[in-house]
C-alpha cells in the first residue's frame, strides 16, 4: 500500500466505494467492485471497518488515462 507522509495528510482526498461511484456517474455498487478488483487500479491506502478507501487524485487520473485509451479507440 502506498504510504503517506505528514506533509500530504493537510491535503488528503479519499475515495470509498460512494464517492468511487458519485466520480463515475453513479455505477452501481458491483461496478465498483468489479474495477478496484482490477490489477491496474489503484491500491488502496487503508482497509477500514466501512471498507477500503483510495487516495481521490490516484483514482481520479486512472479514469484519466483509461478515458483516453477509450476515446483514442473510438476515433479509429
Amino acid at each position: 500500500m502506498p504510504t503517506v507522509t505528514s506533509l500530504d495528510r493537510a491535503r488528503l482526498r479519499l475515495y470509498g466505494a460512494h464517492e468511487i461511484r458519485l466520480h463515475f456517474g453513479g455505477i452501481s455498487r458491483q461496478r465498483v467492485y468489479q474495477l478496484t478488483s482490477r490489477t491496474d487500479f489503484p491500491e488502496p491506502v487503508a482497509d477500514l471497518a466501512q471498507g477500503k478507501v483510495w487516495l481521490a487524485d490516484e483514482v481520479e487520473a486512472w479514469r484519466a488515462a483509461r478515458q483516453a485509451v477509450i476515446i483514442k479507440h473510438r476515433r479509429q
